[in-house]
C-alpha cells in the first residue's frame, strides 16, 4: 500500500522556556539580534570613509565659520586690565582716570611686543579713525609721565576726549559677541542695549543682500526662458541634431569661467563687438553707445550665458521622458497646441523647471568672479563684500558672520521651496 510519507524536521526547543533555539543551542531571537548588530556595523564601516569626508570638507568648515563669527576674544586679551576698569563705567561721561591708566599700562605692554597693529586693526572696524589715534599714541606714549595718564592721553588726539570712542572700545569688551551678525544688515547694539540702525549714510549692506536677491531672481528667470525651448530642441530634434546641440549647451564647461568672463569683458565694452552691431544695423547711434559693462546689465548677460547649462540640464532630463504620443492625444482631443502644451506638456515638466530653477538660483545668490569683474558698484553681490572683508580687511569674523548668513538664507529658500511645492517633486536626472 503506497502511503504519503513525512518527514519529521528537528526542531529544538527549550523545556523550561518553550523558545526555538538554534543548532548551537542559543535562542533564535537573540541570534537574529546578533546577526543584526554585526549587519549594522558592517554597514556603518562602509559608510564612515564618506562621514569622515563630510564632516571634515562640510561640518568643520561650518562649525569654525560659526565660531569665528562669534569669537570676540582677542581684543579682549589684549586689553584685560582696560575692561577691568571698564566694568564700573556707565558709559555716558568720559571714564575715569581708572580706565585711563588700565588701557595706558595694557597699551604700553603691547607696544612693547609690537602687538598693538592688531589691536588697531581691530577697533577701527569697530570705528573709523581708531587706528591713527592708536599708531599716535604709540609713538608719544614713551614720553609720558607717571600718573595723570587722562590728561596725558587726550592731549595726543582730540579724539581721545570723545566718548563714542571709548563706547566702541567697551562694545568689544564681550568675549563671545553676535554684533557682527547685526552689522551685517546694517545695525548694531547702542550703549542702552538697545539693537538700532546705523546712520543712513553708512548703510550699505541691506542694500547688498536685497541687490543680490534681485541678481539671483532676475538671472534664474532669465536662464528658465532661454533654457526650456532649448531643451524642448534638445528632447525632440533627431539624435545627430540633439547632439550637436548638446555639445553647444555643454561648452561653457569646458572654457575657463575666468576666459568666459573676459570675453563677455570684450564683448559688451562701449567698443566692443556687442555695440559695433547694434551701430551697424542703426539701433543706436555711434555717440550714444549704451554702457553695458561695470553695472548691473553685464551681471545679468554674463551670469545667464554661463548658468544657463544648470537649467538646460535638468529641464531636458524631464522632457526626454515625456512621451510624443500624449501631445498627439491632446490634439485628437481637440485641444489646440497651446491648450495641449499648457495643459499636458507644462505640468509634466515641473520637476524639471523647480529642479533648474533651484539650482540656479542657490549658485547666482553664491556667485563672486563674475559680478567681481562685470558688475562694478552696481553689479557686485554679497559674496564680493565677503571676498573683500577676509582678502582686504582681513576682518575674518565679519566674513564669517556674512558667510553664515547667506547659509541661512539659501537653507531658507530650499524650507520655502520643500513646504510650497515639496523637495520630492524635482527631478535632476
Amino acid at each position: 500500500m503506497t502511503g504519503v510519507q513525512t518527514c519529521a524536521l528537528p526542531i529544538y526547543m527549550s523545556s523550561e522556556t518553550q523558545k526555538i533555539l538554534t543548532t548551537g543551542g542559543i535562542p533564535l531571537e537573540e541570534s537574529l539580534k546578533k546577526v543584526e548588530k554585526r549587519n549594522k556595523i558592517k554597514a556603518f564601516l562602509l559608510v564612515s570613509p564618506l562621514l569622515f569626508f563630510l564632516i571634515i570638507a562640510y561640518i568643520s568648515p561650518i562649525v569654525g565659520l560659526l565660531f569665528t563669527s562669534i569669537d570676540d576674544r582677542m581684543v579682549t586679551n589684549m586689553l584685560p586690565k582696560t575692561f577691568k576698569a571698564m566694568k564700573q563705567w556707565d558709559g555716558k561721561d568720559l571714564p575715569s582716570e581708572e580706565v585711563f591708566e588700565a588701557f595706558y599700562q595694557d597699551y604700553k605692554i603691547l607696544v612693547e611686543e609690537k602687538r598693538h597693529g592688531k589691536l588697531s586693526t581691530q577697533m577701527n572696524y569697530e570705528k573709523n579713525g581708531f587706528k591713527s589715534i592708536l599708531k599716535k599714541l604709540a609713538r608719544k606714549m614713551k614720553k609720558f609721565e607717571e600718573g595723570n595718564y587722562k590728561e596725558q592721553i587726550m592731549a595726543v588726539h582730540k579724539r581721545w576726549a570723545d566718548v563714542e570712542y571709548w563706547r566702541a572700545l567697551k562694545r568689544r569688551a564681550p568675549t563671545y559677541t553676535y554684533s557682527k551678525y547685526l552689522k551685517g544688515v546694517d545695525m548694531y547694539e547702542n550703549e542702552e542695549g538697545k539693537i538700532v540702525e546705523v546712520p543712513e549714510e553708512r548703510r550699505i549692506y541691506k542694500i547688498l543682500w536685497l541687490r543680490t536677491l534681485e541678481i539671483a531672481f532676475f538671472v534664474t528667470l532669465f536662464c528658465f526662458l532661454m533654457a526650456y525651448p532649448i531643451a524642448h530642441l534638445l528632447a525632440t530634434l533627431p539624435m545627430k541634431y540633439s547632439n550637436l546641440l548638446m555639445i553647444c549647451v555643454l561648452l561653457p564647461f569646458w572654457t575657463s569661467l575666468l576666459v568666459r568672463t573676459a570675453s563677455w569683458m570684450i564683448l559688451l565694452q562701449q567698443q566692443g563687438i556687442v555695440n559695433d552691431v547694434f551701430v551697424w544695423i542703426g539701433l543706436v547711434a555711434d555717440n550714444n553707445r549704451p554702457e553695458m559693462m561695470y553695472n548691473k546689465t553685464g551681471t545679468y548677460v554674463a551670469m545667464t550665458q554661463i548658468l544657463l547649462p544648470f537649467m538646460v540640464l535638468p529641464l531636458y532630463s524631464v522632457m526626454k521622458t515625456i512621451s510624443p504620443s500624449l501631445m498627439r492625444a491632446g490634439k485628437s482631443l481637440g485641444g489646440t497646441p497651446f491648450i495641449t502644451f499648457w495643459k499636458i506638456y507644462f505640468p509634466l515638466t515641473i520637476p524639471g523647471i523647480g529642479a533648474g530653477c533651484l539650482l540656479v538660483f542657490i549658485i547666482a545668490v553664491g556667485y563672486y568672479i563674475t559680478p567681481e569683474l562685470v558688475g562694478g558698484a552696481s553689479g557686485t553681490l554679497i559674496s564680493n563684500q565677503i571676498a573683500y572683508q577676509m582678502k582686504s580687511t582681513l576682518d575674518w569674523s565679519f566674513a564669517s558672520a556674512m558667510g553664515l548668513m547667506l547659509l541661512t538664507g539659501v537653507l531658507v529658500v530650499y524650507w520655502v521651496y520643500n513646504k510650497l511645492v515639496g523637495i520630492d517633486n524635482i527631478k535632476f536626472g
